[in-house]
């Protein structure tokens, strides 16, 4: 069972206690970082004349996780380093999961139609569909093509099954990666690190690595001092690679804690967020994605318009009014970086800290 089941509450079932034995695992021995000649990415020079990269953020409209998506997209743009688009594999609105809905700036096709010579940067988030043949296919073409390509989180399973982890070091979310060394024994699966570079993969380990991450290829596009500048923009300290993957466990206490959160439907709610034009897309996916995490509820946008782009040009569908039931966040005014912990301290207050705790389990983020 991979990550990306723990966080459809829809079909959350008593499955998440069969799996628990694959979650309480011990790890799979010691760090192999050592095993990389070195750590660092390779980027090679823009194409067709470009003066910036041209990086491509990827969805799958039945199911894309909300910050593995909005995070890059969201440093990236701040950065102003690269030229960013989305591209979805479908026409159409694309679902985010556990929360929220976009639509791209433009399908797969119709990418293909206007920047034959490919992307310089493929960023793939975690997905439902992993193995969707049509994405394979795509991802495999522009890797040939010449893209680096990054995975954020599970993503790593997208580009494992198109064939571009073999020989390399990687990472991925605390929960799946016995499971995916198992599937995938070419790749040395790299404990205890935010994040592997190996030549032109890059990949991370849980959903909060996103955003360090994110500065790191900052760092690599366009050098230390615009990553540092981004950073304090957006109130990040560091973005180094250290990390205790170990340190991340689905113990028989939070199963059945998950499982009671679930199962007393009576307690569930709807939590609003509410958007209007230039809302920042990095804080709304970590509220809506950390509040639809708790298993009692589920978090939404709403505007007072069908559809709002973010301050960096994001389209977000929301919902055009509120019902007087649900629990109505005030507008987040802090640092894109602390929403995290300020939604944790606030699923706290509603629901208590062992959800809270069950939240961050899941972010792979270890508490302030």
């Amino acid at each position: 069972m991979k990550c990306s089941a723990l966080i459809k509450i829809t079909g959350f079932t008593m499955a998440l206690l069969a799996g628990a034995g694959y979650y309480t695992r011990s790890c799979l021995g010691a760090d192999n970082i050592a095993a990389l000649a070195e750590n660092s990415l390779t980027l090679p020079a823009p194409k067709d004349r470009r003066v910036r990269p041209l990086v491509v953020v990827l969805a799958d409209n039945a199911g894309t996780e909300t910050t593995d998506f909005a995070i890059p997209y969201g440093v990236l743009k701040e950065s102003g380093a690269a030229d960013v688009v989305t591209v979805s594999t479908e026409p159409g609105a694309v679902k985010l999961i556990p929360a929220l809905q976009i639509r791209a700036d433009m399908t797969l096709v119709q990418f293909d139609e206007s920047t034959p010579v490919g992307a310089d940067i493929l960023i793939i988030p975690a997905m439902d569909r992993e193995e969707n043949p049509v994405l394979l296919n795509w991802v495999r073409a522009q890797s040939e093509k010449g893209a680096t390509v990054v995975s954020i989180c599970e993503g790593a399973r997208v580009i494992a099954h198109a064939g571009l982890l073999e020989g390399k070091a990687a990472t991925t979310h605390w929960s799946g990666l016995e499971e995916i060394a198992e599937a995938f024994p070419g790749t040395r699966w790299v404990h205890n690190r935010r994040f592997v570079m190996d030549g032109q993969v890059m990949t991370t380990a849980g959903i909060s690595a996103s955003l360090p991450a994110s500065l790191a290829l900052v760092e690599a596009i366009a050098g230390r001092h615009t990553a540092e500048l981004t950073a304090q923009r957006l109130g990040v300290s560091n973005w180094g690679i250290d990390h205790y993957t170990s340190s991340f466990t689905l113990t028989a206490g939070r199963i059945f804690l998950a499982a009671g959160n679930w199962l007393a439907v009576w307690r569930h709610e709807v939590v609003e967020i509410p958007v209007a034009g230039g809302f920042d897309e990095i804080s709304v996916a970590l509220m809506a994605d950390a509040w639809s995490r708790t298993f009692r509820s589920e978090a939404l946008a709403t505007s007072v318009s069908g559809s709002v782009r973010s301050r960096h040009g994001l389209l977000m569908e929301t919902e055009a009014s509120s019902e007087s039931d649900r629990l109505v966040l005030p507008v987040y005014s802090g640092t894109p970086a602390s929403a995290l912990d300020a939604a944790l301290e606030n699923i706290m207050e509603r629901y208590g800290a062992p959800t809270a705790d069950f939240v961050a389990l899941q972010f792979e983020y270890p508490r302030r």
